[in-house]
């Protein structure tokens, strides 16, 4: 799985864009976010599993775990 693309998959079905996803975490979090640095911790994959979850809380999504 490649959690750069579902994750712009996601957004892109979404209708949301970085720029208010970056502003969207920065209100959440209170930790800046911007269009670069969530743009380049998904390009560099160093995106956290906390970040990934508060990422998709933010538009209504979550992550589960299912066993196989």
């Amino acid at each position: 799985m490649d959690v750069r693309n579902e994750l712009k998959y996601i957004l892109g079905k979404e209708a949301v864009t970085l720029t208010k996803m970056a502003e969207l975490m920065t209100e959440k979090t209170g930790k800046k976010y911007t269009v670069n640095t969530l743009s380049g911790k998904l390009l560099r994959k160093t995106l956290t599993l906390n970040e990934a979850c508060e990422l998709l809380e933010v538009i209504g999504y979550r992550i589960d775990f299912v066993k196989n």
